[in-house]
């Protein structure tokens, strides 16, 4: 039976949110692939997390009786970590890496949680989906093209984004059914105090040309963070996993104008293997009919 107008998921709504959260994140990214390469990766995620942080502040103290009777602070610290990691990494690789480059090699995150989940869950996993991470590998290959692509420190640091940033969506699983707010400002809090140290020890004086670009990450970032959080309470998960991949079209456009970065043919062919391989492994099983 069809769900009641009233329930039924508002698959539009939550696509412009998504779409909004994508643009933000993009202009965010934008900024650190202009400006990165001058400052240490915690400098400017400690600068993302510290302007996050002040922009919730209103929330926290609205909802601050959601902080009462607090458990489980290990796994928070945990998922903590493991983002502080992940958005350390990505800064880095972003400076280093083309754009499109980034975006896709991002969306191989649904095949390294599948196998993380079969390692550490000990999750059973169909053999279609081991087919698909064979895909997606196989894509990446031909996305980076080692024997033409000038190989940097930018690469492997993407790729321990995507194993970090997947660690960090494992944690969180276990901790559903926390409050939204708990969970966010743990999340921005811990990036703050775990980043700061690294961040002074490395400071790089800021220029006042750069102050408001640096201080704009962390609000688009945190603005993206609503966005996010708008869409999948409004949309079903499936249309916005499909939607999401409309994000390599908005990097692959940002890099060509804005950088002009070209990506090859051989790039076309690997972001279509992962889109695929990830698409197979994170939406439900299609019934194909004859």
């Amino acid at each position: 039976m069809p769900n009641p107008p009233d329930i039924a998921p508002r698959n539009l709504s939550g696509g412009a949110w998504l779409i909004a959260d994508m643009c933000l994140n993009i202009w965010a990214l934008t900024i650190v692939k202009s400006l990165g390469l001058g400052y240490p990766a915690a400098q400017l995620v400690f600068l993302r997390a510290s302007v996050g942080l002040l922009l919730m502040l209103p929330w926290i103290f609205y909802a601050r009786g959601a902080f009462r009777g607090l458990d489980r602070f290990g796994l928070h610290a945990l998922r903590v970590a493991f983002s502080a990691l992940a958005l350390s990494c990505s800064f880095f690789a972003i400076s280093r890496l083309p754009f499109a480059l980034f975006s896709a090699i991002s969306f191989t995150r649904p095949v390294v949680m599948m196998v993380l989940a079969a390692v550490i869950l000990r999750e059973v996993v169909p053999r279609r989906r081991w087919a698909a991470a064979g895909v997606a590998f196989i894509g990446v290959m031909f996305a980076v093209q080692p024997g033409q692509m000038v190989i940097n420190a930018g690469l492997p640091a993407m790729f321990a984004t995507v194993l970090f940033g997947t660690s960090a969506i494992i944690v969180t699983r276990r901790l559903v059914g926390a409050p939204m707010v708990v969970m966010m400002t743990f999340y921005t809090l811990g990036l703050t105090v775990l980043t700061a140290p690294f961040a002074l020890a490395q400071w790089v004086p800021i220029p006042p040309d750069h102050l408001w670009p640096l201080l704009a990450i962390g609000v688009f970032s945190q603005c993206a963070q609503f966005c996010f959080l708008r869409a999948h309470g409004r949309a079903e998960v499936g249309f916005l996993a499909i939607l999401g991949y409309s994000s390599l079209i908005l990097t692959t456009l940002v890099g060509y104008f804005v950088f002009g970065e070209r990506p090859s043919a051989g790039f076309f062919v690997g972001a279509a293997l992962i889109i695929g391989a990830a698409s197979v492994t994170s939406l439900p099983r299609l019934r194909w009919r004859m």
